[in-house]
């Protein structure tokens, strides 16, 4: 939690010092309180005591409740305001870190996981920080302060309110033993739900086709039942608190009254007259320092909590980056364009869970230059995407050297590398926003795209037809994930986004599968007539695609087993044979 409290700056400490300040006016407001009462009590008791002076004493105790509620309210605000402000910060922090790490930790804590965190974890760190800043300061100052106050008192009375006390702090052991250890297991529930929900509304269209409505609503229940078991427990728990307290609060009202009765029997009149005045004070001062205790097992209850998603936000915010950025700025006179592979391996840590690396590529090399266009086919699983993933820095090689214009990829600074690259995902992705929004994406100079470059890339990508004839064209609206176009038009918008960053490198990882061929060829004409002096690397499965490659490389078990051009590899790869033969036709194979 020390840590979190770090991210408060010194507008937020100057609230919690007025806080403070104010939650101590309180305190000694409410004690005064059982003073004036002791003044009432015996003004009554007096023989001849004017009402003048009962009324005065009472308002008072009126103006003492007053106060109390003004600074009650103002230590509210500054309490909401300090946990609202931080609250906020910490969702920044933890978003902002998120897009800073690398494809390898945002997998090691998926995605269900990271959106728990930066929602539902900072809730509970943002509830104890609004509470604790009242409760915290508050309870011990009124515990102490009022057993100051009944210090020196009867003994016997001492005695009652010690084991109310001590009644109070045995329930709470008694929590912090069985309810403390589910608060770890509530939030790894609670990512576990998340995950269930988010694949059941992303993969809904899947579900609805298979019949799997029964099948989800199973493992959502699982997912949901588990849950729900571990949170009746911890609040059926932490329920009885409630009713323990009142029973705690009466039972020492009880025993105050029935301990001074027996005293108030034994006492001569005078004495007893003041042994009862003594009763009516030391109850109310009892009374706050039960209360005092009562507080302080709220926060006990609230701490184990905070505390474990304390722990899972700065496990986020404690996480480096395995991608350290370089200092590298291209120079004027550097090549552009150019991409060489020079022995490089990669392998992902852990995968099999034996504590062995598994390799996904072995010994890759190749050299791409200027103008030239890259292809890469082969089968599922063959490291085609991994491989073109190591240019732009998802990952780094475990080995070897990745180099864009001569320069190693690690050495360049991110924003510059990526400046230099158009990236087409295997999996299209749309943002929620407009058509043009959505081909403006991001900017390479600090500006982002005018209405000619959308609009020229769109064309370029053969998306302009299906865009002018929406209603709206490319101010169309565009649903979150891109819901309403098809698999084709998502692709063509995603192509005329990379377009639009008139990058250096092209990078498509089998971005044109949703193509008709007829697109695609218009596509790959387009993108050598309008785009001559761009690099392009495309990852495809089908033939057509990349038959008319400068150089094709086929990759088969994380290796490259065929490298030329087609007609090359059909007379000296038999993988790109058997591939080729299982898509064209005798008279198509015999024309290559």
């Amino acid at each position: 939690m020390f840590k979190i409290l770090k991210q408060l700056r010194a507008r937020e400490w100057t609230m919690v010092g007025a806080a403070v300040v104010f939650i101590v006016f309180q305190v000694f407001l409410d004690l005064k309180l059982p003073d004036y009462m002791s003044e009432i009590t015996a003004l009554v008791q007096t023989e001849g005591a004017a009402m003048g002076e009962i009324l005065s004493v009472g308002g008072m105790m009126l103006l003492c409740a007053l106060g109390s509620l003004a600074a009650a309210f103002i230590v509210g605000y500054f309490a909401a305001r300090v946990a609202a402000t931080l609250g906020a910060r910490l969702r920044e922090s933890t978003f902002n870190k998120v897009l800073d790490l690398s494809m390898a930790e945002t997998n090691r804590f998926s995605t269900s996981s990271l959106i728990t965190r930066s929602t539902n974890d900072v809730t509970q760190v943002q509830q104890l920080v609004a509470m604790g800043l009242q409760v915290t300061v508050k309870a011990p100052v009124m515990a102490v302060w009022a057993i100051v106050k009944i210090a020196g008192k009867q003994w016997q009375w001492t005695l009652v309110t010690g084991c109310a006390v001590a009644v109070l702090v045995a329930m709470l052991a008694v929590i912090i033993v069985f309810a403390v250890p589910r608060f770890t297991k509530v939030q790894k529930q609670t990512d576990k739900l998340n995950a269930v929900a988010r694949e059941n509304l992303t993969g809904l269209r899947v579900v609805r086709a298979y019949n799997a409505e029964e099948y989800q609503q199973e493992k959502f229940e699982e997912a949901n039942g588990s849950l729900t078991k571990t949170n009746l427990f911890v609040n059926r728990l932490t329920a009885l608190l409630q009713p323990s307290m009142s029973l705690v609060n009466s039972g020492l009202t009880l025993g105050i009254y029935w301990v001074g009765a027996f005293l108030i029997s034994a006492a001569t009149a005078g004495a007893g007259l003041a042994l009862f005045t003594d009763m009516v004070v030391f109850s109310s001062y009892a009374m706050q320092v039960i209360m005092g205790f009562m507080m302080l097992t709220m926060i006990f209850i609230m701490l184990p909590r905070a505390q474990v998603s304390a722990r899972r936000i700065n496990e986020v915010l404690d996480t480096q980056s395995s991608i350290v950025d370089g200092h590298h700025r291209p120079q004027p006179d550097e090549p552009k364009g150019q991409i060489e592979f020079r022995n490089v391996s990669f392998h992902y840590p852990d995968t099999d869970g034996t504590g062995e690396a598994e390799a996904v590529l072995e010994n890759i090399s190749f050299r791409v230059e200027k103008g030239q266009t890259l292809a890469i086919i082969g089968a599922t699983g063959s490291g085609k995407s991994t491989l073109i993933n190591l240019i732009p820095r998802f990952y780094d090689a475990t080995e070897g050297q990745v180099l864009v214009d001569g320069v190693d990829v690690k050495d360049y600074s991110l924003t510059e590398l990526r400046n230099k690259l158009g990236y087409v995902s295997q999996r299209t992705v749309l943002f929620s926003g407009t058509v043009e929004s959505n081909i403006a994406y991001g900017d390479k100079v600090g500006q982002a795209p005018g209405p000619e470059e959308v609009e020229r890339a769109a064309e370029i990508a053969q998306a302009t037809e299906f865009v002018e004839n929406l209603e709206d064209a490319y101010r169309s609206a565009v649903a979150q994930g891109g819901t309403n176009f098809s698999g084709g038009q998502k692709q063509r918008i995603s192509i005329a986004r990379a377009v639009c960053r008139d990058p250096e490198i092209m990078i498509f990882d089998d971005s044109f599968s949703a193509l008709d061929y007829r697109t695609d060829r218009s596509l790959r004409t387009a993108l050598g007539d309008e785009l001559a002096d761009t690099t392009r690397i495309i990852v495809a499965q089908r033939i057509g695609t990349i038959q008319d490659a400068y150089i094709i490389l086929v990759m088969y078990e994380c290796k490259i087993v065929g490298s030329g051009t087609h007609e090359e590899l059909l007379k000296t790869c038999g993988v790109y044979k058997e591939i080729a033969t299982s898509q064209l036709t005798k008279e198509e194979l015999d024309v290559g």
